[in-house]
């Protein structure tokens, strides 16, 4: 979808993204407390990656949140 098609997210969608990115970034933390105590290498290794992709996530979030960004400021003008 090209710049010009997208429609300004609602609010209820901006909540939404917003609060999965509180929730991405919280089990970032809960991974890397958890891989920082962890004996076991496999599991480490594991939440080593659990952490990556949370980590995309919230980049995709975040990416989203950047595109809509233009249309959200010609709309409160």
């Amino acid at each position: 979808m090209n710049h010009t098609q997208m429609q300004p997210l609602s609010s209820k969608e901006l909540n939404y993204i917003a609060d999965s990115i509180a929730n991405e970034e919280a089990i970032i933390k809960l991974c890397t407390a958890a891989a920082s105590v962890c004996s076991n290498a496999q599991i480490g290794q594991e939440l080593k990656e659990h952490i990556q992709c949370h980590e995309k996530h919230m980049q995709t979030l975040v990416h989203s949140l950047q595109q809509h960004q233009p249309l959200a400021s010609s709309t409160t003008h």
